[in-house]
């Protein structure tokens, strides 16, 4: 198979912020800067890198220093040189299979801490919920096990818990899927055609606008910041001027910044949907991790009256357990129609086993939620209480939920503190994955979902990466290059 070429445009945007805070050779700074990106994610394994002088034009430098980039990044196993194909992107060996504490940053004792995906451990009664579910498997039997619809008692249990929230819900408006994740993408698969327009939050959930572009979608982003929200301004313009077929948002502690959105910004969000013909996608992922406040009302109940299309996304990972793979679609009969007729492209159904430990959980939610508030409330006030103190130059929110605090570095190098903190086994997400054309480089995202003993170690891990990113660019840059 031929390997994507990477224009060198495209990896110019991605690039965009890789000389800043930088006093190392312009060559090892351009490398570390694709070795993050590759990491991330946000340049693919197996695609193609521009031409040396194609990228060197558009960057504005010397072809030597793309070249002595791209040799670096050769001898450190990042990219690979294929003849008639020229550069290839490619993990080294020892980061292929799973996260080697050496590939990530120098010799590290101890186990790797890995907080790129924001998630807690198990509920206290997933154990219990597994041992009741357990009576209902033999009339599960009696079936084949091909379920694209989902098991009717759990489609019940969703459909009374959004009743219970102020939006009145039948059964047949819910579609179980495999996990939020599936949910989104079969969505956009459904939705968005080639070349349509479709309107995100930037910084947003990294696999929604992945799952859009993949579904043909060209994507207008609209900021959303932690401490203001939603630029109301320009969520107006970009829907009328746009008119985009799909509306992915996550109005309820939005991942990653936790902001909630106004009553205004919903409002007008919904108005000019119905007007201008734009499904919108509301995310609910995080929306019940409430520490502090009231939760809102779900999106579509707010939209009764203002005639726009409105699907729910929710998910039973967050609230339970990240190994129940289990979401849902609300949507009208008609759209689920339209999902179900083309979901066994993507896949053959829920598994059965699964949905019947949702089924005994989902009733239990409020209870649940009260028991993980607590607990997400006494990891957030240790971590934002703990960064505000050691390190005051951060802009460190306190989210009123959700799993992560989005923190503002005040400078652009979130991708040389990531780095920084591989070399100690500490292993986040750095700010640009967030955003849907990469930026974002002054701000990371922290979570704080782990034990007390990991808390204490992510801080004091991020204070001496922050002391070598922040006190000598220089001597991480050149450091880094070496042991990645």
């Amino acid at each position: 198979m031929t390997p994507v070429l990477l224009s060198a445009r495209s990896a110019a945007l991605l690039l965009h912020e890789w000389r800043d805070g930088a006093d190392a050779p312009a060559y090892e700074a351009l490398a570390d800067a694709i070795r993050v990106l590759v990491i991330d994610g946000r340049i693919p394994l197996g695609a193609r890198m521009p031409a040396e002088r194609g990228l060197a034009d558009t960057l504005g430098v010397s072809r030597t220093t793309v070249a002595n980039a791209y040799a670096r990044l050769r001898s450190d196993g990042f990219l690979l040189s294929l003849r008639g194909s020229g550069s290839v992107v490619q993990l080294p060996r020892d980061l292929a299979g799973r996260p080697d504490p050496e590939r990530l940053g120098g010799v590290v004792t101890g186990d790797v801490l890995d907080l790129r995906k924001a998630a807690m451990h198990s509920a206290p009664g997933v154990a219990e919920a597994v041992e009741r579910a357990v009576r209902h498997v033999p009339a599960a039997l009696a079936g084949i096990g091909y379920d694209t619809v989902g098991d009717p008692g759990l489609r019940t249990a969703i459909a009374e818990r959004y009743t219970a929230r102020g939006l009145p819900t039948a059964p047949s408006e819910i579609v179980v899927t495999i996990g939020a994740q599936h949910a989104i993408a079969l969505l956009a698969r459904v939705l968005v055609r080639r070349g349509d327009t479709v309107l995100v939050e930037s910084p947003t959930y990294p696999h929604a606008h992945e799952a859009f572009r993949e579904a043909g979608g060209r994507l207008i982003g609209v900021p959303v910041d932690s401490r203001t929200g939603w630029d109301v301004g320009v969520l107006e313009t970009a829907l009328r001027r746009s008119a985009p077929s799909v509306a992915y948002v996550m109005p309820e502690l939005h991942n990653p910044t936790g902001a909630t959105m106004s009553a205004d910004a919903r409002d007008t969000l919904l108005s000019i949907a119905a007007s201008v013909g734009t499904t919108v996608i509301a995310d609910e992922t995080m929306g019940e991790l409430r520490i502090d406040g009231v939760a809102s009302p779900p999106l579509a109940a707010t939209a009764a009256g203002s005639g726009a299309s409105v699907v729910m996304i929710g998910s039973a990972d967050k609230v339970f357990w990240g190994g129940l793979r289990i979401g849902w679609i609300r949507a009208s009969p008609d759209l689920l129609q339209r999902l179900l007729l083309a979901r066994p492209t993507g896949d053959l159904g829920t598994p059965v086993l699964d949905q019947l430990v949702a089924r005994e959980l989902v009733p239990r939610t409020d209870a649940v939620l009260e028991a993980r508030r607590e607990s997400l409330r006494q990891g957030r006030d240790e971590v934002v209480g703990a960064l505000r103190a050691r390190l005051p130059e951060w802009d460190v929110p306190s989210p009123a939920g959700g799993l992560t605090t989005w923190v503002g570095l005040g400078r652009p190098v979130s991708s040389a503190l990531v780095l920084a903190a591989r070399t100690e086994g500490v292993v986040l997400a750095s700010g640009g994955v967030f955003g849907p054309d990469g930026g974002f480089e002054r701000f990371l995202r922290v979570p704080f979902t782990m034990p007390p003993a990991d808390r204490t170690r992510l801080v004091d891990v991020l204070e001496r990466a922050w002391a070598r990113t922040g006190g000598s660019s220089a001597e991480v840059r050149g450091s880094l290059a070496a042991v990645v």
